[in-house]
């Protein structure tokens, strides 16, 4: 451990992503943002250097890393200035296969996995429901059985991100009804996205940020899926997914600390430079006062989010750890570092004045995509009922 509490593999994985990312100036995610276009030469320089697999078995092709250097890696690049459009390029490819490294069979394992490390295939996450939302356990999409062993699938995905450029989708799916309280029924798939073939049709969402990748509403209508396609056991889906959803809120926070930094440094930069009234604005309190509040919030979360990393890490080794603890520290980095990251791109662009307003400047497409992480994958509201069911004891809520 450094003084900063860092390993010398995450500086180093610090030190060699800002490199890559130094490729990918800002003009370059302004463009993207603008003309919304797939960074793929980012996804591709990052699969060249073997990123995608930082957390994937060294068996498969991957580095054999945790979920805690993985986080040092979307902080690095969400802070080089791509923000979370350059995270979230990558971001599926990152956590949505952790239920398949740890749950998928031998086949799924040594085709998918090292095409997805190798960059060849690119993947999505298909959980979300326009009418589930975060009720995870009422979603509809059907997959039912056929007497050949594949199955139909038939339902409605909406926030898919990438659907677009992916081959692949980890999908979930409800194998049997519904029943009250039981998390039985849904089943995990890592399903082709193959357009030539009747029954997908995916439509992009037109949204305020994040633009240069893509988010969708994805239709399914009896759509064939290969019974070996499914990942685990049917009907224990949800219990397999949660393994993704607690490594994926620490690397949304990772995320969210990075765009709050970049942030936060060019509106120190600019108001060490900016001269009104005859001295730089940075002298008045009113503008160093707030800045310097925004970067103790980010130290803070921080702290919280690398701590949740590595607890993960651990509980991935020691099952002696419960997963609650694991998601009450997932949980609580995702919703300080989502807010600490607010405060320091809304703070940005109002140090920057009117040419916080202006593109060329990049703190207003920095503060347009920091309200994904207090949005997604899961919301600040719910995320305040689970730690006062859990840590605090109160009755459920919902």
């Amino acid at each position: 451990m450094d003084m900063h509490g860092f390993t010398d593999t995450q500086l180093t994985i610090r030190e060699a992503v800002t490199q890559l990312c130094s490729q990918f100036p800002n003009t370059y995610w302004q463009e993207r943002d603008q003309q919304e276009t797939d960074p793929k030469e980012f996804h591709a320089s990052v699969a060249k250097g073997g990123w995608l697999g930082t957390a994937l078995p060294e068996e498969l092709g991957g580095s054999g890393l945790g979920i805690s250097e993985a986080v040092m890696m979307m902080q690095t690049i969400a802070e080089s200035g791509a923000g979370m459009a350059g995270a979230q390029s990558i971001h599926a490819n990152v956590y949505a296969t952790q239920p398949l490294a740890k749950f998928g069979t031998k086949q799924q394992l040594e085709v998918t996995i090292p095409n997805i490390i190798s960059g060849n295939w690119r993947v999505c996450f298909g959980v979300t429901e326009p009418n589930s939302g975060l009720d995870t356990l009422r979603l509809k999409t059907m997959a039912k059985k056929q007497d050949d062993g594949s199955y139909l699938v038939t339902g409605q995905k909406i926030w898919i991100t990438c659907a677009q450029v992916a081959n692949k989708m980890i999908l979930l799916a409800r194998t049997s009804p519904h029943k009250e309280n039981s998390s039985s029924g849904l089943s995990l798939f890592c399903i082709d996205l193959d357009r030539s073939q009747p029954g997908l049709d995916m439509r992009k969402i037109k949204k305020m940020g994040g633009r240069a990748v893509d988010a969708n509403e994805v239709f399914f209508d009896n759509y064939r899926i290969p019974g070996d396609t499914l990942i685990g056991e049917e009907g224990k889906g949800f219990k397999i997914v949660l393994h993704g959803m607690n490594a994926e809120r620490c690397l949304l926070a990772g995320e969210a600390l990075g765009l709050g930094y970049a942030a936060l440094n060019r509106a120190a930069a600019y108001a060490r430079e900016r001269v009104v009234f005859g001295q730089p604005i940075g002298k008045n309190q009113g503008i160093a006062h707030p800045l310097a509040d925004a970067y103790m919030s980010l130290e803070a979360a921080k702290l919280a989010t690398y701590h949740a990393a590595r607890l993960y890490d651990a509980s991935q080794k020691d099952s002696s750890i419960r997963q609650d603890a694991v998601g009450v520290a997932a949980n609580s980095a995702k919703y300080l570092a989502a807010e600490a990251a607010f405060k320091a791109c809304e703070r940005a662009v109002m140090t920057h004045g009117g040419m916080g307003y202006a593109a060329e400047y990049d703190v207003e497409r920095w503060f347009r995509e920091c309200l994904v992480p207090r949005i997604a994958p899961v919301s600040r509201e719910m995320i305040m009922n689970y730690i006062g069911e859990k840590v605090l004891g109160l009755p459920r809520s919902y």
